[in-house]
């Protein structure tokens, strides 16, 4: 029976800070070598942050990552560290450098390249030939691979495990969506168990832009069984001791009965595991899963906060009208930052009722925000009585609703460039899909909390959030949603309910099925056609409103690309 001790680093990278990074990359290392660590682990292109994107375009950018590489390598003694970046060797690579004694013993390109949904690998990267190699650690047979190589069940993982590997190791940048962390320790199980070999699996954890990654990094051993996890959601280096066990060595085989024969390199770093020094940090399973409703709720406290304090802003401001969108975006952003980061406004109209008003002033003494009143009638007013000539024999219709809308975009703007906070927008995936919003209104900010959070949904979140304090009042919850931008408007006067609304939504949107399908599975016709309509007519305003937290398989953005200039219906 073989020992090794493993550290399994969970960062939060920032893309491009390749200093940042790799100073958080050696304190990692400093902790796995006093702990005695045998190997430390980091995630897909720890050096650069996931996804670099278009910064790997740049010859320097590529020339810094490996200059970065190298520092971390350096600081490698006998504790050996797979550790992602960028290289350059003829092309482009997702890489994975196996380091040790202070340098770099062997590198890994990613062979699996993903190019759907919101990844565009294929646009960077060429992908790597062949299943690498093995590198003996602690006198333990270590196959690596890269996140995508994971989900092929022929791939390098069943490659190397024919070839003898007796530890997998697979890096990841896999982000979050709902669902996403029961559906990825499937899949690590079942890789595991076919192989008959435990598997390490690491992913960074963090928001970069829209996207957020869970980290959730597991053990799990040839069974497919977890034998330790990291959390979701938070940053951790968690050190724990592997037993390769004798039933760990079984080897796959050919159809036929016979040994696959696979004979791959072998980089001989330890033949022996370290001295324990102390006992490791021992992370066991979880009792149980976080709830869904929990789930997406830290994905957009994680999302929000990361990109606030990674964009160099220390404060924001949300409009809140005393709605549930508006009590669950301030909420959020508490959690995220801190109440005292958090300044809330509410800027009432003519139509504005008074127990909105009171339900956000409500809200806002339970968290503790700074808060503020800012009527626009005056301002309304004026805007009125500018337009009245013009407007002379036409009578009101959505002008007027969308001019509220347009001076509260201006007063909030305002205060962001006069105090320094961002915006946080407060509309949802259910709005922003059939274009319920006014541009340069209620869509003016610079981070769009709950866009990818259908309706229905932030119903279901707040009362999780309830669960754990009572913040949001339950007279927000309970009354009809409103815009409240002319006498007793609701919004199932101009849309369907959203109980009937987002299901259609999201066999259109996220199922990608046409109309036709989505009535042959039952629903009705003329709130079909209609929803699609104003769906298709609705993507110019989705080009130009700010990017939010990815939640569903599906967000838009990156992951749905259609033509604004298009007829297909």
């Amino acid at each position: 029976m073989s020992r090794l001790r493993l550290a399994i680093c969970q960062l939060d990278p920032v893309v491009g800070d390749l200093a940042g990074n790799t100073e958080a990359i050696l304190s990692a290392l400093a902790m796995a070598e006093e702990a005695g660590a045998d190997l430390a682990v980091f995630g897909e292109l720890a050096v650069t942050g996931y996804p670099p994107e278009d910064l790997v375009l740049k010859p320097g950018f590529v020339a810094d990552n490996r200059t970065h590489l190298a520092k971390a390598a350096s600081a490698t003694g006998r504790c050996a560290a797979i550790i992602g970046f960028v290289d350059e060797s003829t092309d482009l690579y997702n890489a994975a450098a196996v380091c040790a004694d202070g340098e770099v013993r062997g590198v890994y390109h990613k062979q699996r390249l993903p190019n759907y949904s919101v990844f565009d690998e294929q646009r960077y990267f060429s992908a790597g030939a062949g299943a690498g190699q093995l590198y003996t650690i602690a006198g333990v047979r270590v196959g690596v691979s890269i996140c995508e190589d994971m989900w092929d069940p022929a791939g390098p993982i069943a490659q190397q495990a024919a070839a003898g590997a007796e530890l997998m190791v697979n890096i990841n940048g896999s982000p979050y969506y709902a669902g996403r962390l029961c559906e990825r320790e499937h899949l690590v199980a079942t890789r595991a168990a076919d192989a008959s070999c435990p598997l390490v699996y690491v992913n960074q954890v963090g928001g970069q832009d829209e996207l957020v990654f869970d980290g959730a990094s597991m053990v799990v051993d040839e069974t497919g069984r977890v034998v330790t996890s990291l959390p979701a959601f938070d940053e951790a280096v968690t050190v724990v001791d592997l037993e390769i066990r004798p039933a760990y060595r079984k080897r796959l085989v050919d159809p036929r009965g016979r040994r696959a024969a696979v004979a791959l390199p072998v980089t001989t770093i330890s033949t022996e595991a370290r001295q324990a020094v102390g006992a490791p940090r021992l992370a066991p399973p979880p009792a149980g899963r976080p709830g869904p409703e929990e789930e997406v709720y830290r994905a957009l406290v994680l999302g929000t906060g990361d990109y606030v304090r990674k964009n160099g802003f220390t404060d924001v401001i949300v409009a809140l009208s005393g709605g549930v969108d508006s009590s669950l975006v301030t909420v959020v952003a508490a959690d995220a930052l801190g109440a005292d980061r958090v300044h809330t406004v509410a800027l009432p109209s003519r139509y504005s009722s008074e127990h909105s008003l009171a339900d956000a002033a409500e809200l806002a003494r339970r968290l503790g925000t700074d808060h503020r009143v800012i009527p626009i009638e005056p301002a309304h007013a004026a805007f009125l009585g500018m337009l009245t000539p013009s407007f002379a024999g036409l009578g009101e219709d959505l002008t007027e609703e969308n001019l509220q809308s347009r001076i509260r975009g201006v007063t909030v703007m305002a205060l962001s460039n006069k105090m320094g906070w961002l915006v946080l927008t407060t509309g949802n995936k259910s709005e922003l899909a059939v274009g319920y919003s006014t541009l340069y209104g209620d869509t003016a900010g610079g981070f769009a909390v709950i866009r990818d959070v259908p309706k229905t949904l932030v119903y279901r979140l707040c009362r999780w959030r309830n669960t754990t304090s009572d913040v949001i009042p339950e007279s927000v919850l309970a009354k009809p949603p409103s815009a409240e931008l002319r006498p007793d408007q609701r919004d199932d006067q101009s849309l369907p309910p959203y109980e009937e609304l987002d299901p259609i939504l999201e066999a259109y949107v996220e199922g990608d099925m046409t109309a036709g399908e989505i009535l042959a599975a039952g629903f009705d016709e003329e709130t079909v056609r209609r929803v699609v309509r104003l769906v298709d007519a609705a993507e110019y305003k989705r080009r130009q409103n700010p990017i939010g937290v990815r939640v569903t398989p599906k967000a838009f953005g990156k992951d749905r690309r259609v033509p604004i200039t298009n007829r297909y219906r």
